[in-house]
């Protein structure tokens, strides 16, 4: 057999292999030496009747490389006539090796991307890294490696491996969050947050994981008390660590949600995380027998407007000024009596009111279920005025009871005469003015605790000094890099402690002897922001220009898991409000849509009596139920894929039996992308797409072998019951446009998207010698097709457009004009078919098989009654359901199918 150097030199597809060392792929060259007579036609202009797995393999062998370098060619045509359309996958953390979960998230990103592109739109489809965290350390201690050369190589491998599913990223604004010139950014925003108040230090009592050695927020732990990632009970420590002052843009988080279209739950999960924003802290400092201490404590009260009113300030027996090196300490402990009430020598000024309150150590062990610092104020509470009363407190009265129940306030300054929802708003709107508190926020809402007390993260940006006290690193000097440790422990003291040359240096401000920060910043403040980096990645002046966030931002589609719903959600859009406040972009909330994955599930095994995970080869499957080989019942239940629970899959084996295009159609069919997959190749999705992918090369072609009759197309010579088949292929081929731009563009139920593009598919199939010959329908219905299957396919249908546009004398325009599929326009609907009344065609089932379809009246499509109605009137129904028991309809809500469970 000959092989042509050209064959030889475009084969990335197998170069581009996951994990080299593995030796799992053939080489290149002994692959293409491998006995075959598939041809292809791309190569050779000779077309394969028959799409088996050899021509496949050919397939996107050939066009894995061209579509690649056509995506980065069309990314660099900055055209200012296009719109934009930013699409963005989370990032993922480089542990070396991808998962069905990173191949899902990233199929669907990638689709949506070719799909914008051939609706005429600029598209941003970045990738990077989240590089830094606990894993890379963990892993580098274990190995005695640098976690910064582990985490490197994970990414050189990772990016191989993301290549050669032909996933086309825009590769030249690649980020990775462990380098320099990504956390000097991260460490500049930082200290915008802390010369805007927002970042601060106190010592409290946080959750600390004592597997991991380090703290976490309270996000991060969870409903059991254990830790995210390791799974540790998480202990309670007193620390003192760094804040972010999230709790202030709470009313702001909140109320932006309205704004923003529905996110599959996510909106709702969002908005119950942050609570009911219906009260506030106010800022107070505190003394001891008059003589200022230093410490500043905010305290909640849900009735801000009454703030004049307040009798005390209460902190519970657990608040950290109790335990602490707080000064106010043994004033408190002196006064401290357990089981009630104790007033205390320590006075809260508060700095809005200019009023003093006693501190009162409450009875209580928690103060509405998370606060531990609140106002007493008499007038708004029964609670309040019993305490009060009984500490022989004095407060003022500050609300006025009218005759028709309305109350107003008295003794209040100027706030006197107000209702109190006129109180409520100047009161918090003079409060934040001051920057003395008033932010509205919920009683559940806690501030973000990013101190980290490991050594593989961003370093923060700030120097203890004695005379001057913790000061930012100026601008011009970062960032503050991380050290080079001649090995890491993870042994619970923070590793940079030992760098004393870093550690030990010179304040910024006065010049003296200062020590470093030594904790690190968690990894979710870098994936906060990265989405505005893409948009400028290689700025070495500022994190992102303005003009190009704000011409990318919001993102349009934001594709990730459902466990980063709240967390990371929450945060990024925090920083995003942030950001806007600080004039360094235009929009507020940084994504537009968010679409959400299930995981994919794999089926696991495991002994009834302990609970040990099996193997497939520890079971026998020969019987009626599978069994162990040992003995014993066991569990078969469908978890996320691990490999503990050996029910996982390697993405590089998955390919290399089906083939890339085959296991994104698997991806997108199986289920709606918010729903779990539950893996199982002998399921109706794989046998079903790669059936379809064999009927969309047969549709091709049978028109190829149509026109090389030799007699010329003319579509005169139609009849009339040939030109009514015509019709009814074209408006089926409209309909379909119509209901897959919609899926890609609204809902993303790409899976209903496959099932339209199969109907057509059908109906093309059905088409008689004459429609194929003489039809200019069927080759418009043909090309929509097969340009509708490109985003989700696409070297397949580069090889089917390919040999389409080589058909002889063509009647469609479209497929005169040639080209490559990616690089055509998405079909779109004829406006004489928007002329005409909208129709649906409805899949027709009865018990769960397809029997035929129905065209109804779309405004009736929805109607369950009437759907069934028109079904049991037409034809096909009164041949197979007049004479039979329906038991049930069922109208599917997402798809037009209805399906009749029948007596048989």
């Amino acid at each position: 057999m000959q092989v042509s150097v050209r064959r030889l030199a475009v084969y990335p597809l197998c170069a581009a292999r996951f994990g080299q060392s593995r030796g799992t792929f053939l080489s290149p060259v002994l692959r293409c030496l491998a006995p075959s007579t598939r041809t292809l036609f791309s190569e050779t202009g000779v077309w394969e009747k028959d799409y088996r797995t050899e021509t496949r393999r050919r397939v996107e062998e050939w066009w894995h490389p061209r579509i690649m370098a056509q995506w980065k060619k069309d990314a660099q045509d900055e055209s200012a006539n296009r719109r934009k359309f930013y699409v963005l996958s989370m990032f993922p953390y480089p542990s070396g090796r991808l998962h069905m979960g990173h191949v899902r998230v990233y199929t669907i990103s990638d689709t949506i991307g070719h799909f914008q592109r051939m609706r005429g739109h600029e598209v941003l489809n970045p990738m990077g890294w989240d590089a830094f965290g606990l894993p890379a350390e963990n892993a580098a201690i274990e190995r005695g490696l640098d976690p910064e050369e582990w985490t490197k190589s994970n990414i050189q491998s990772m990016r191989e491996q993301l290549d050669s599913l032909g996933l086309c990223f825009n590769w030249d604004r690649e980020v990775t969050t462990c380098l320099p010139d990504y956390y000097r950014w991260t460490q500049f925003l930082f200290v915008n947050l802390f010369e805007a108040g927002l970042a601060y230090q106190k010592e409290a009592v946080v959750n600390w994981d004592p597997v991991d050695q380090t703290v976490l927020a309270d996000e991060q732990v969870d409903e059991n008390g254990r830790s995210w990632r390791s799974g540790a009970l998480v202990e309670q420590k007193l620390l003192t660590q760094w804040f972010i002052k999230t709790t202030n843009y709470g009313k702001p988080l909140l109320d932006a949600l309205e704004d923003l279209p529905e996110w599959y739950g996510v909106k709702s999960m969002q908005a119950n995380w942050i609570g009911e924003c219906t009260g506030c802290y106010f800022d107070f400092k505190l003394k001891v027998n008059g003589e200022e201490t230093g410490e500043t404590l905010s305290a909640y009260t849900f009735s801000p407007e009454t703030v004049f009113g307040v009798a005390y300030l209460a902190i519970l027996p657990s608040h950290r000024l109790l335990h602490g090196s707080s000064s106010v300490r043994s004033a408190l402990q002196k006064a401290f009596q357990p089981g009630r009430d104790s007033l205390t020598e320590v006075t809260a000024h508060n700095l809005f009111t200019g009023h003093k309150v006693p501190v009162v150590i409450s009875h209580k062990e928690g103060f509405d279920g998370y606060l531990d610092t609140v106002l007493g104020i008499p007038d708004c509470s029964e609670e309040d005025l019993s305490v009060a009363t009984a500490l022989n407190l004095r407060w003022t009265t500050v609300l006025n009871t009218h005759e028709d129940g309305t109350q107003t306030l008295i003794n209040s300054e100027e706030y006197s005469g107000l209702s109190r929802e006129q109180a409520f708003d100047s009161i918090t709107q003079k409060a934040r003015e001051r920057k003395v508190g008033g932010h509205l926020t919920s009683s559940k809402l806690r501030d973000w605790l990013i101190s980290r007390q490991r050594y593989w993260g961003t370093p923060i940006p700030v120097v203890h000094c004695g005379s001057c006290g913790p000061v930012a690193v100026p601008e011009e000097e970062l960032p503050v890099t991380l050290p080079k440790l001649p090995s890491l422990t993870g042994e619970g003291v923070s590793p940079l402690e030992a760098a004393h040359d870093w550690v030990n240096c010179k304040c910024p401000r006065c010049k003296g002897p200062a020590r470093r920060e030594t904790d690190t910043m968690d990894t979710f403040v870098d994936s906060a922001w990265y989405y505005f980096r893409y948009t400028d990645p290689h700025n070495s002046s500022r994190p992102f220009a303005r003009d190009q966030a704000d011409h990318w931002l919001p993102v349009d589609v934001y594709i990730g898991g459902k466990e980063h719903a709240v967390m990371h959600l929450y945060y990024a859009r925090f920083l995003c409000h942030f950001c806007r406040d600080q004039g360094l972009v235009a929009h507020r909330e940084p994504f537009h849509k968010l679409l959400v994955q299930g995981l994919i599930k794999g089926q696991t095994f495991k002994l009834a009596d302990s609970g040990q995970y099996l193997k497939r080869k520890d079971i026998d499957f020969t019987g009626e139920e599978p069994a162990a080989l040992s003995g014993g019942p066991i569990e078969v239940t469908w978890e996320k894929m691990s490999k503990s629970k050996h029910n996982g899959l390697d993405p590089q084996d998955v390919v290399q039996q089906y083939g890339v295009d085959t296991v994104r159609l698997y991806i997108l069919y199986a289920a709606p992308p918010e729903q779990d997959i539950l893996w199982n190749v002998k399921t109706d999705a794989l046998p079903g797409v790669l059936r379809w992918q064999s009927r969309l090369w047969q549709l091709v072609t049978k028109l190829r072998e149509a026109r090389q009759l030799g007699d010329n197309p003319n579509p005169s010579l139609l009849k009339k019951k040939e030109l009514a088949e015509a019709k009814k292929i074209w408006e089926n081929k409209n309909y379909v446009i119509q209901e897959v731009t919609t899926h890609f563009t609204e809902d993303f139920l790409f899976n209903a998207a496959i099932s339209r593009l199969m109907g057509l598919t059908n109906t093309l199939s059905s088409a008689t010698a004459r429609i194929l010959q003489h039809s200019l329908e069927f080759e418009e219905g043909l090309a929509a097709l097969v340009l509708m299957t490109a985003p989700m396919a696409p070297h397949l249908a580069s090889e089917l457009w390919a040999g389409l546009c080589q058909v002889k004398n063509p009647l469609c325009p479209l497929i005169q004009q040639g080209g490559d599929v990616l690089q055509q326009a998405w079909p779109s609907v004829d406006p004489e078919y928007l002329e005409v009344p909208d129709f649906v065609e409805v899949s027709v089932l009865i018990n769960n098989k397809v029997c035929g379809s129905v065209v109804v009246p779309v405004q009736v499509s929805k109607d369950s009654s009437r759907v069934q109605q028109l079904v049991l009137e037409s034809p096909m129904g009164q041949k197979l359901l007049s004479k039979r028991s329906i038991k049930r309809a069922i109208l599917s809500p997402r798809t037009a199918l209805i399906n009749f469970l029948i007596n048989e």
